[in-house]
């Protein structure tokens, strides 16, 4: 499956984002999803996951709360809604997919990545 990630941009602190990641070649319904993040100078770090039919997310603490992540499988596409955003939210945002999927898989066991949006948050 190809990914693709798109809706990043520039937000002043406080205001709101919503990238999305477009599956395409590949059964999308039969994917979990993820979407991870990296700073510069920093690791990649969880933010999200969601199963394949949407029923059970999960959050990394420091975004609980304040982001969302959904996914239209009829559109294959995975959302993810991003609230009261601060300048440590700024990094690149990657969307990954994996068939054998758990809600707190590390990102070394995604299958499959897309090629990040930039997600830049000024206070």
């Amino acid at each position: 499956v190809q990914l693709q990630a798109s809706g990043g941009g520039l937000v002043q602190a406080g205001g709101s984002l919503r990238p999305s990641c477009a599956a395409s070649g590949g059964a999308f319904s039969m994917f979990g999803m993820g979407w991870f993040r990296q700073a510069p100078g920093k690791e990649r770090e969880f933010v999200a996951s969601i199963s394949w039919e949407g029923g059970s997310t999960y959050y990394a603490d420091s975004v609980k709360g304040r982001f969302t992540i959904s996914r239209d499988n009829a559109k294959n596409r995975v959302y993810l809604e991003m609230n009261r955003l601060a300048p440590e939210d700024t990094a690149v945002y990657y969307c990954a997919a994996e068939r054998v999927w758990h809600e707190s898989l590390p990102a070394d066991m995604y299958s499959f990545w897309g090629q990040g949006t930039l997600v830049t948050v000024s206070s």
